[in-house]
């Protein structure tokens, strides 16, 4: 076990107070598009994609049928309907079942708009689909006009609407949970001491007051205080820290925290609800629920596409009315609201969706939230966590220096040799480093390991001991000079004695990652602030940030204080991108504007964050801006294109040109609205081209 120079404030992490319940989200047949995750809150996602899958081949096997035997579509391609009939019920009879089926999931997301007084594209295709089911029952059975049989048009419509929302769910489906990640985080059994016995029992078991046995690599079942034993606890899940911290009698460790090296007892101190992983359970839960709400850029159109359509069709029926041709008002009016039908509208925010959701992967992006996405582009902060983000998450030998006429080679050597067989991360680290400057490797016997001091070893015939203050004041020696130097790099700090005399000392730290550097400056080009949040202590966040021109930070962060640094850089009236990677980051994750999980951390920050960076690249964040700047340009160019067959079609459809003899036919208004849903389609397509891989950005 090391004693390492600590460059943090070791403070106890304390139990947080006991988080209230909290309610569960209300799915609400996917009408409320207007959350900020979109469908990522909802409680079975991928159950829905199933049920929009099977739903939409259902209806694309029964809408055949309906618009063969449509007598307007028969005419429009210039067919002739068989005799019978049974013919004429074909499409009445599947269009019905059709518009009460597949239509269902719109007219109920339609009545919830209703309700919150947000008209948005479920309200539109209701209305659509249920003016062209009534239409076509009134022309069926001779109510109205024959001109208004919609059947093919009912049909089209509600199997393109189905289509769209598929692609739009499946390329959105969130397959982890966070609050499920971090429930895992506890250990299967937790070893209990009942008398002079130790049982196995489960971790929700057990009770304040209980004492249990955490053994070397096991995880801390709840919050406690050490009793017995010491250990280098490993806390880089709650903490965010890369560099474990020695933890002895009296000292508190928290839930989901390993023991590395050494067996300790805890009594149990909170227990559920009232440990510090439950609270940031809870904090996870209510940013997730609290943050701010935008409304898709879909659903905004459809709005207005809505009254639109509405007032087009009154004003429709009113003038011809007045004209006296109160007919002719009801079928123009009608064939209004039926040709607003938003086909193009429906695919045009899914296939760019849909598209840019595949480019990001190949680029090494994960996009879970369409929203996410699409607010990148008006980030203009970004917040990097440290440890595991800008540093690659573990220490590394960063120097060697040499006393005595040593060689550091092999002083360096000599220490391998001797830290061989610990498991010890900053162990690990130094067999790395040798083995990396080809040092040639020794053979070391009766190694020893002394908790709180370091460990020791036969090697080459002379007595080698590595480690900390402890080991240093053990042997009566002090440290190397250049250790102040280090110490005010906030580096870890480790001394290498032969047969009782120091030789070298070996300066560890947090490596920081290649493509740190180019990523901050890539951000600053694009006119990004950058900021970093870290818990290690001022010396260390200060030395990185200077290295990589980091314009501010924020050091000695406790994990519960991390979503209201976000809060913070949010009340300056900033737009925040969170980048990080651990358990502690979740919460900051949740409340930032967009949450950015690196892919190589743990699965609750994967879970919090509506995108992962899979190649842990921190240059990937100006990948994720860039694909946000395209994207929405061809969401908008799309919703221009959908939107311009209403501009065009709706008026000419009313009749705005029949003082001079034109009238628009129901079959060119279909070739219009074809022509947009091809357009929204190929213009999507173009999105292709756009290569998001880090090594291809380019600063825009």
């Amino acid at each position: 076990m090391h004693d390492h120079e600590q460059t943090t404030s070791e403070t106890s992490s304390q139990p947080v107070s006991p988080p209230g319940d909290h309610s569960k989200m209300k799915h609400d047949q996917h009408a409320n598009h207007s959350e900020k995750s979109g469908h990522s809150n909802h409680l079975d996602h991928s159950g829905h994609v199933q049920k929009f899958r099977r739903l939409f081949w259902i209806m694309l096997i029964i809408a055949a049928p309906v618009i063969a035997f449509s007598e307007m579509f028969s005419m429009f391609l210039g067919y002739q309907l068989p005799d019978g009939i049974f013919v004429g019920l074909i499409s009445p009879v599947l269009g019905t079942v059709m518009f009460f089926w597949g239509g269902w999931p719109f007219l109920d997301g339609a009545r919830y708009e209703i309700g919150a007084r947000k008209p948005g594209m479920m309200l539109l295709i209701s209305l659509a689909i249920s003016v062209a089911f009534f239409a076509s029952l009134g022309s069926s059975v001779g109510l109205l006009d024959g001109a208004l049989d919609f059947w093919w048009e009912l049909a089209l419509l509600i199997v393109i609407m189905l289509l769209g929302h598929w692609i739009e769910m499946r390329s959105l489906a969130q397959t982890t949970s966070a609050l499920d990640s971090l429930a895992a985080l506890l250990p299967d059994e937790a070893e209990v001491v009942r008398g002079e016995e130790i049982h196995k029992i489960s971790p929700s078991a057990l009770e304040v007051g209980d004492i249990v046995v955490v053994r070397p690599g096991a995880r801390v079942p709840a919050d406690g205080l050490i009793i017995s034993g010491s250990a280098s606890m490993d806390e880089s899940m709650i903490t965010g820290e890369s560099q474990t911290i020695m933890k002895s009698s009296g000292e508190t460790v928290v839930a989901g925290t390993i023991a590395t090296d050494s067996a300790i007892r805890v009594e149990i101190t909170a227990v559920g609800d009232s440990t510090t992983l439950a609270g940031i359970q809870k904090m996870v839960a209510e940013a997730q629920t609290s943050s701010s709400r935008a409304q898709l850029l879909a659903d905004r159109a459809a709005g207005w596409l809505f009254w639109f359509a509405l007032v087009a069709a009154m004003v429709t029926f009113t003038v011809w009315s007045l004209i006296g041709n109160v007919d002719d008002g009801v079928v123009r009016a009608i064939t209004v609201l039926v040709i607003a039908c938003p086909h193009a509208l429906g695919l045009a925010i899914p296939l760019v969706v849909a598209i840019s959701t595949e480019r990001a992967a190949r680029g090494g992006v994960l996009i879970k939230d369409r929203l996410a996405l699409e607010s990148m582009r008006a980030v203009d902060t970004i917040l990097f966590d440290k440890t595991g983000t800008l540093t690659k998450g573990h220490p590394e030998v960063i120097s060697v220096v040499a006393s005595l006429g040593q060689d550091k080679n092999y002083v360096l050597s000599l220490a391998a040799a001797a830290e061989k067989d610990s498991e010890h991360p900053l162990a690990k680290a130094i067999v790395h480093a040798a083995h990396e400057s080809s040092s040639s490797a020794l053979v070391a016997t009766d190694f020893k390991s002394a908790p709180a001091e370091g460990v020791s070893a036969l090697v080459d015939g002379a007595l080698v001991q590595v480690g900390g203050p402890h080991m240093l004041t053990s042997i009566n020696q002090s440290e190397l000079s250049i250790a102040d130097q280090w110490r005010l790099e906030g580096s870890i700090i480790l001394h290498v004695a032969i047969d009782g005399q120091v030789v070298a000392a070996i300066q560890l730290a947090d490596a920081i990652r290649e493509e740190s550097s180019q990523a901050v400056l890539d951000l600053h080009e694009i006119g990004r602030q950058v900021v970093m949040i870290t818990g290690d202590a001022e010396a260390v966040a200060s030395t990185v940030a200077k290295e990589l021109g980091i314009d501010r930070y924020f050091a000695g962060v406790r994990p519960e204080d991390k979503a209201a640094k976000v809060k913070e850089l949010q009340s300056e009236g900033r737009i925040v991108a969170m980048v990080g990677d651990g358990v502690n980051d979740a919460p900051a994750l949740a409340q930032a504007d967009v949450g950015i999980a690196i892919g190589a951390g743990t699965d609750v920050a994967i879970a919090s964050a509506g995108v992962i960076l899979a190649s842990s690249d921190p240059r990937s964040v100006l990948s994720v801006i860039t694909l946000s700047k395209k994207s929405y340009q061809k969401m908008k160019q799309n919703l221009w294109w959908a939107a311009g067959y209403n501009l065009i079609s709706v008026p000419l459809a009313a009749g705005v040109l029949a003082p001079v003899g034109f009238i628009l036919p129901m079959s060119v208004g279909a070739i219009l609205m074809s022509l947009s849903t091809l357009l929204v389609a190929l213009n999507a397509q173009l999105l292709r081209r756009l290569d998001i891989a880090p090594s291809s950005n380019e600063v825009q």
